[in-house]
């Protein structure tokens, strides 16, 4: 049986690197790709990772990995915040579902503190930085064990 997981990012983390680099740092989404398929592959997971600035498209690929018995690895970034429709798809996702945020969300102004998306996730990581990705891809290992 193969594992799959998707890694799925919301807007404007296509400009990591260059937006707000005081707050989200210098790696870019590229580099966070990269280092995240070389672990879910040492891993033995068939992995897609993917960005987004649009809604719509978030939605379709989650619904994409809930049909393909997929975990999922979700930045929601700007689509955390009060975004009904992304956690309805959410919560159709059956494996193990990891919320990740690079920065800590709860030291953040009070706008970005509260995530929609967490009601659904099965586990959140958030302040971790770009290996924020590292510890959720090793999250859903061993979350993916215990839902047997």
């Amino acid at each position: 049986m193969t594992r799959k997981l998707h890694i799925l990012n919301g807007s404007n983390l296509n400009m990591l690197g260059v937006r707000e680099p005081h707050i989200y740092g210098s790696t870019t989404l590229k580099d966070i790709e990269r280092d995240s398929m070389t672990l879910a592959d040492a891993l033995k997971f068939d992995c897609v990772f993917r960005q987004t600035n649009s809604e719509s498209e978030l939605i379709d690929w989650i619904q994409e990995a809930f049909l393909q018995d997929a975990a999922l690895i979700i930045n929601p970034a700007g689509f955390s915040f009060g975004r009904i429709p992304v956690l309805d798809a959410v919560k159709l996702v059956q494996r193990p579902v990891v919320e990740v945020h690079i920065t800590n969300i709860h030291q953040r102004s009070e706008e970005y503190r509260h995530s929609t998306i967490s009601v659904a996730a099965t586990a959140v990581i958030c302040g971790a930085g770009a290996k924020g990705y590292l510890l959720a891809i090793r999250a859903v290992e061993d979350l993916w064990g215990s839902q047997a």
